[in-house]
């Protein structure tokens, strides 16, 4: 069942009780990732597995998020600085538990190609808690993943 969660700022990314940061390597350039991630919602779908819907809605300060297994979002832009920072908040969300989820993906140029860092930052009941922390591992190898895919594609388009 989906519930409503806390409305959270960027501030959240930093201070929440659950963090849990990624970092990956990439060979696309900021710009070309800072695309598919912010202005190309819909490609998700094709480079992040776990995503099977990707779509902007409203205006496009929102988005809503379909993820393998059932899981349910309604999500709202936080930040969209061009090249450099993709930030959300999750406003609707059918996990259990869940009281305040954002995420937010941070480019820095290495060279000619990107370093990608994703924080998931998250509160909720101490179940949730626990079980947001235990899914660090999971969490880590499907963002390697999908960063991996994405750059492939990246690749692909720009050669």
């Amino acid at each position: 069942m989906a519930h409503q969660l806390r409305a959270v700022g960027l501030d959240f990314i930093g201070i929440a009780p659950v963090r849990l940061v990624f970092t990956q390597e990439m060979s696309a350039p900021p710009e070309a990732v800072f695309h598919a991630l912010a202005e190309d919602v819909p490609g998700w779908e094709e480079w992040f597995s776990a995503v099977t819907l990707a779509r902007s809605t409203g205006d496009g300060s929102t988005r809503e998020i379909h993820l393998k297994g059932g899981g349910r979002f309604q999500e709202t832009i936080l930040a969209a600085e061009k090249p450099e920072v993709y930030a959300y908040r999750v406003d609707v969300a059918n996990a259990p538990g869940a009281r305040a989820i954002a995420e937010e993906w941070r480019l820095t140029p290495t060279g000619t190609g990107t370093r990608v860092r994703w924080t998931f930052a998250a509160d909720g009941t101490a179940a949730f808690r626990v079980v947001a922390k235990l899914g660090r591992a999971g969490l880590g190898r499907a963002f390697r993943d999908a960063v991996r895919t994405l750059d492939g594609r990246l690749a692909e388009r720009h050669s």
